[in-house]
């Protein structure tokens, strides 16, 4: 009887592998996400050609897209709250003092090719790759902490250490950052060869792409398509135990124009864009009378708001001068018809900003009302109130005797939210004798502009982060991305703080400070006065965050919205056809 019970217990458990499988899908029911049925295929555009496979091979928004499904990291997201979670690593332990961080890994995971997943494919991949200053795509800004990079070791097959020079917050962050198969890359030395690194996994060699992720590769027509087909290694199951991913392919037609993308997907020939306030009507409107899709609207995160900046070290003296004046920028914030601009430019799909952290992150503080209303009048008040008169009766304020108050504002021309801003935002000033003068370029070229200080204004547009640390090198003054007043910074990369006004010093002590503290409450608070200083401050105008916007066909089962480039954010597992 002995001997039936335990040949019973052990064909169960050869007939159960999920018992090691990660369990996923129950904790995001809020999503809408239930349990799927296996099997079809889901396709969705890509905009260009990707560049290459090779993740750290090449900074391509493309390639990241189609790798996010293929390889994975240490945490990821949870798709529900944006909060980081066990991924390739099964948990984690903190010193006392937040410099030290052991990590226990998943021994049920395999790549691809069937090879065990271990410790040496983390030690490998953060030392010889992700760490490696020869690599296009290298980390390294985003893991050095106190000046050192952080050092990664092997404690045993499974465990890996972390030491940082000084605690850090944000210290997880970054680690969403993807592990390579070291058994695959061993045979190229990145850190003796990283050329020779960057050229492996090109668009000619998609077949030798091995990841541990819910697909693999499947094919690649240059210039057409890439298939992903499931992997059945895969280690995550859904809450009813079936194995995922739920699709057997997943297939990215390489379409370049958005507009072709929207034609494309109401042929039939995608299960789904993503799409702008400006495509939103027309769809809308086939939803309504009876188009097999559905418009799906969700609050954003990621998403990219526009602002309006001033160059406070413009080349001309005089307007540099009205430039940093807090009068003037509250002027121009009053003269910003948001409610027009989200009515008319949006089509609705679009709320109020914050001021460097998205309304829905858990590290918002709401700052709305430091936005104010539009009021030219009070506008011109401010302007008034500075000096500057129309003295010489053109209709156009001075700043100096015989010098209008005009400047350039350099904008995208291929964005369909710049150029219609532009317009309303010149007629307005217009009106209260401000004169400014688009200046036109392609939207790629906006920050290599305003990084090379060759502009007078601009509007410009920088992602959400979950955690405002990782967007230090925009918003502290001295950083890289300061672009609006690079004279904080010197040409060794070091602040140049007497370059800075008090509450721009104040905000560069508060990034310093959140860089290092790892008490939430305590981030969150420094965050917060942040958010403060900027909504007071100005040293930008923000404009409008925009609603993420999607159509999704009726055949398509737990769709969650997705951008695509943001590594772990992966919704692609749950998908399924109906």
């Amino acid at each position: 009887m002995r001997k039936l019970t335990l040949l019973t217990l052990g064909l169960m458990l050869l007939g159960t592998p999920a018992l090691a499988a990660k369990t996923v899908g129950a904790n995001l029911k809020s999503l809408g996400i239930v349990p799927g049925k296996p099997g079809g295929t889901y396709t969705l555009p890509l905009g260009d050609s990707p560049s290459t496979f090779n993740y750290y091979g090449a900074i391509d928004n493309n390639t990241y897209t189609v790798l996010n499904n293929v390889l994975e990291s240490l945490v990821e997201y949870n798709l529900a709250t944006y909060k980081l979670e066990p991924g390739l690593a099964e948990s984690w332990t903190t010193s006392k003092d937040g410099k030290v961080w052991t990590f226990k890994l998943r021994k049920d995971v395999k790549w691809h090719d069937g090879q065990p997943f271990n410790a040496d494919d983390v030690v490998f991949t953060y030392n010889n790759i992700i760490l490696n200053p020869g690599v296009r795509a290298n980390q390294i800004p985003n893991l050095t902490f106190g000046g050192q990079p952080v050092k990664v070791e092997k404690v045993d097959q499974y465990t890996v250490r972390m030491t940082l020079n000084q605690a850090a917050g944000a210290f997880l962050q970054p680690l969403r950052t993807f592990i390579f198969p070291q058994h695959v890359f061993a045979k190229v030395d990145p850190l003796k060869n990283p050329e020779n690194f960057m050229k492996m996994w090109s668009t000619d060699k998609a077949g030798e792409v091995v990841g541990t992720g819910p697909f693999k590769f499947g094919g690649y027509v240059t210039g057409q398509k890439v298939t992903l087909v499931k992997n059945p290694l895969y280690y995550k199951v859904d809450s009813k135990g079936t194995k995922l991913p739920y699709l057997d392919r997943l297939e990215y037609l390489i379409v370049r124009d958005p507009n072709a993308q929207v034609s494309q997907f109401v042929a039939g020939n995608l299960d789904q864009v993503n799409i702008n306030g400006a495509q939103f009507p027309d769809l809308k409107q086939k939803e309504v009378t009876g188009a097999p899709f559905k418009i799906q609207r969700s609050k954003a995160l990621f998403g990219s708001p526009p602002h309006w900046s001033f160059n406070f070290d413009a080349k001309d003296p005089a307007l540099a001068k009205v430039f940093r004046d807090l009068r003037f920028r509250q002027a121009m914030q009053l003269a910003v018809n948001r409610p027009r601009v989200i009515n008319d430019i949006y089509n609705t799909i679009a709320m109020l900003p914050g001021h460097g952290v998205s309304p829905i992150s858990e590290f918002y503080v709401n700052t709305t009302g430091a936005l104010g209303k539009y009021d030219l009048k009070a506008a011109a008040a401010k302007l008034d109130a500075m000096g500057l008169k129309d003295t010489d009766r053109d209709g156009i304020r001075n700043i100096a005797p015989g010098k209008n108050l005009e400047f350039d504002v350099t904008y995208g021309t291929d964005s369909t939210i710049y150029p219609p801003l532009i317009t309303i935002l010149q007629n307005d000033l217009k009106s209260i004798g401000v004169k400014i003068n688009p200046k036109g370029i392609l939207v790629a070229n906006l920050l290599s502009t305003g990084m090379s200080s060759n502009f007078e204004s601009m509007i410009l547009a920088f992602g959400d982060q979950p955690d405002p640390q990782l967007r230090r090198e925009i918003w502290q003054p001295g950083q890289a991305l300061h672009y609006w007043h690079l004279s904080t910074r010197d040409k060794d990369g070091k602040p140049v703080m007497a370059a800075m006004q008090p509450w721009e010093k104040r905000i560069y002590d508060i990034f310093d400070q959140g860089a290092t503290v790892t008490d939430p409450i305590k981030r969150k608070a420094l965050y917060g006065e942040w958010q403060a200083l900027f909504s007071k401050n100005l040293p930008v105008i923000m404009i409008a965050k925009a609603d993420n916007l999607a159509a999704v066909s009726n055949k398509v089962g737990n769709f969650v919205y997705n951008l695509g480039p943001i590594p772990t954010y992966n919704t692609h597992t749950f998908i399924y056809m109906k």
